[in-house]
């Protein structure tokens, strides 16, 4: 049975600078950047549940993708604010424990929703008379839940693992929030086992539903190859541009993240490239899927009318 002997009670979040002035200015860009992903995100989310052109799959998916960015933006930027206006840098120990779950288990259940999303795009592009059948509300559903599913079993167990590890004397992380990196580093005693359960967890939450991304787009453009028309190619591949650059996004920042050598490990490059992905880009994907989408502008406007 594991046993931990923790002596530290909180942790130091750095944060990115101790400049008052600079601090100032983080403060207003986050609460700009956070102000706009909650409208954004729930105003979407408002859209899809009151029209009735937006009840379909795609947009069932969209909708809880912007579910999932607006809580997952709040459960770092918040702390953000905070920290950047006050001296108390700290943040207790079951407040990271709860922070990392959250954060993570969100991430992990967006890397599995996006897998579901190319899914359905290819469901859409490659077998369109079959679309409405098989993409019942049913079925939907049961892929929203299995992607929440995944997303925070998996996650609860490295949880488990990281922080029963020592934490003795050192409690100052180096970042914005409670991640994984600087907490391992921070442990002391031994560490030995915490990386075949992150190697299985990132197989699992991260590769897997890349590689079903990757094969659904191989399926997809393969499909767009056999359409004769030029018309018909660009737009076929409309229906899922927004989509190929979300996953883009948000799966470039990750795969940097826990994939790039730690050799040429930089946490000051870290810190934005977790910017990007904690906190801009759930600001991003309300823009991504609304700005060229006639269905939400249509929609938008029949709100406000």
């Amino acid at each position: 049975m594991e046993t931990s002997n923790h002596t530290v009670t909180e942790f130091i979040l750095l944060g990115f600078t101790t400049d008052p002035t600079m601090q100032l200015i983080l403060f207003a860009l986050f609460f700009g950047v956070y102000s706009v992903t909650v409208v954004g995100n729930v105003t979407l989310m408002v859209l899809i549940c009151n029209d009735p052109r937006l009840h379909t799959p795609m947009y069932f998916f969209i909708g809880n993708l912007s579910f999932l960015d607006f809580w997952y933006s709040s459960v770092y930027t918040p702390k953000i604010l905070v920290t950047c206006i006050s001296e108390d840098k700290s943040i207790s120990f079951a407040g990271c424990v709860a922070q990392f779950f959250f954060s993570g288990g969100l991430a992990y259940s967006e890397c599995n929703l996006l897998a579901a999303m190319a899914y359905d795009r290819y469901m859409a592009i490659s077998k369109p008379l079959l679309y409405s059948q098989t993409m019942s509300i049913k079925l939907c559903a049961l892929l929203v839940a299995a992607s929440y599913f995944g997303g925070f079993v998996n996650l609860s167990v490295i949880t488990k693992r990281i922080f029963s590890l020592n934490f003795c004397n050192d409690n100052v992380i180096d970042d914005f929030f409670c991640d994984l990196f600087p907490l391992v580093e921070l442990a002391c005693g031994r560490k030995d086992g915490y990386q075949i359960i992150l190697y299985y967890l990132l197989a699992s939450n991260v590769i897997a539903p890349a590689l079903l991304i990757l094969a659904s787009y191989i399926f997809i453009i393969a499909t767009i190859f056999r359409i004769r028309s030029t018309q018909g190619r660009l737009k076929a591949f409309s229906t899922c541009s927004s989509h190929l650059v979300s996953v883009t996004l948000y799966y470039g920042s990750i795969l940097y993240i826990y994939f790039h050598p730690r050799s040429s490990y930089s946490m000051n490059g870290d810190k934005i490239m977790s910017t990007f992905y904690t906190v801009v880009f759930p600001m991003l994907n309300p823009m991504i899927y609304s700005l060229r989408n006639k269905d939400v502008k249509e929609a938008l406007k029949k709100l406000f009318k």
